[in-house]
């Protein structure tokens, strides 16, 4: 038996105004993400906190993410798409705001915890949004509009960040998140279309048990999970070595090299979401990967240099690291039926944030700070990295192997459900 991958369709205009919107969602989710990165230094400072206490903070925001992630895989697909979004979102911006009011780590991790429950969530209707309404030959596109909230977060939201971070304290920049996720809660409610995408005679249990039977979900699940720990590893100490190793100050030259980055990786991202629906996406995710190798290697050791080149390997760093997500998660999203997508995005965010979160955790054991702040274990940390790497390319070869259509460039062909998960 097999079960058709439906979409929504809608005007070509009426398609770019979703995509946009939930792009805008998506800002606030990854920027949410990425503020604590180089507010590491401050945060260290402020509480007086260790390198591995500061990514405990880091990592609680994936983990409260995982957890309510797999209990949404038995429920979301019991309630329209927009109605469940517009909820989550919302507890997200509360979440966002009590973090900014924080008084002690104590209390800014309990309200992470609050934030990663709730956006990690919202971040996975996001991307099931996107499967209900773009069809399957130019997801890739579609996925990179929506992953251009991250080079946008890059260029303006970290930077500014930064900046308000400097002048008022790192409380500012979670008051500027709530802020622009209460505007992003009006907008949302007036642009995204009302999806019938609710699943009828929907059984919590039944729903769970067949999203994890399916054996081309599970090989997805794998692929979706590998992806972020080579990046998990490493992106929670790459602004607090920027300014302990590299030499940068916080308050313009780190800014800029976010910016930098921000601006190649929205330069690339739409071509690569282009050639993701022209070129078979394994053999994409391969270039990509050997390219972000090489770069991390070199990013790992780099000591004090210039502003120009330190500029150039954030570029060079994001490109590759984020590029690999857009390929990667087109096959992912090609790998469910329609039915399951809510549940089975809830899951796949879930095991997404639960591997970032442990490889925030691990990192944390490696990395120590020595005299004058320097921060040490980088380049051990590089080589795991880099297996995750070849990891995620084999996850992707494994995942093709079993689903052909998933890596496919044009036309997509029905998910194959076994006869006892259908039945």
């Amino acid at each position: 038996m097999s079960v058709p991958d439906q979409h929504h369709a809608l005007s070509p205009g009426r398609e770019r105004a979703t995509l946009l919107t939930l792009g805008a969602v998506q800002f606030t989710h990854i920027l949410d993400f990425m503020i604590m990165m180089p507010l590491g230094a401050q945060l260290m400072r402020g509480f007086r906190i260790s390198p591995a206490q500061f990514t405990q903070l880091v990592a609680c925001y994936g983990l409260a993410a995982a957890v309510s992630g797999f209990i949404g895989g038995f429920y979301m697909d019991r309630f329209d798409r927009k109605r469940a979004l517009l909820t989550l979102y919302a507890g997200f911006g509360l979440a966002t705001f009590a973090c900014g009011l924080a008084p002690t780590h104590h209390w800014l991790m309990a309200a992470r915890l609050a934030a990663g429950a709730f956006g990690g969530l919202a971040g996975s209707m996001v991307t099931a949004m996107v499967g209900d309404v773009v069809p399957p030959h130019r997801r890739g596109r579609a996925m990179s509009w929506v992953s251009a909230a991250f080079p946008v977060a890059s260029v303006l939201g970290v930077p500014l960040g930064l900046i308000l971070a400097g002048r008022y304290g790192w409380h500012a920049p979670f008051f500027l998140l709530a802020g622009c996720a209460a505007a992003n809660l009006a907008l949302a409610a007036a642009a995204l279309p009302h999806l019938r995408t609710a699943v009828h005679g929907h059984e919590p249990a039944r729903q769970m048990r067949e999203i994890l039977a399916h054996p081309v979900h599970r090989r997805a699940f794998a692929l979706g999970t590998i992806v972020v720990m080579a990046g998990g590893v490493l992106i929670p100490f790459i602004a607090p070595s920027f300014v302990a190793n590299v030499g940068l100050d916080e308050t313009f030259q780190l800014p800029l090299c976010y910016a930098a980055g921000g601006l190649a990786t929205m330069v690339t991202l739409p071509l690569i979401g282009w050639l993701s629906d022209k070129v078979d996406r394994l053999k994409m995710l391969a270039v990509l990967t050997v390219a972000a190798i090489g770069v991390v290697l070199v990013l790992v050791r780099l000591g004090p240099s210039p502003t120009s080149t330190a500029a150039l390997m954030m570029a060079m760093f994001m490109v590759t690291m984020s590029g690999r997500f857009t390929p990667v998660m087109t096959m992912v999203t090609n790998a469910v039926a329609a039915r399951y997508r809510g549940g089975f995005m809830s899951v796949i965010a879930a095991l997404q944030q639960a591997a970032n979160g442990f490889a925030n955790v691990f990192a944390g054991l490696f990395v120590t700070s020595g005299v004058g702040g320097h921060l040490a274990g980088l380049p051990l940390l590089g080589w795991f990295s880099v297996g995750f790497f070849i990891l995620t390319v084999l996850c992707a070869a494994e995942l093709r192997a079993a689903a052909p259509h998933v890596a496919r460039p044009g036309h997509h062909e029905p998910v194959a459900v076994p006869a006892e998960v259908a039945a």
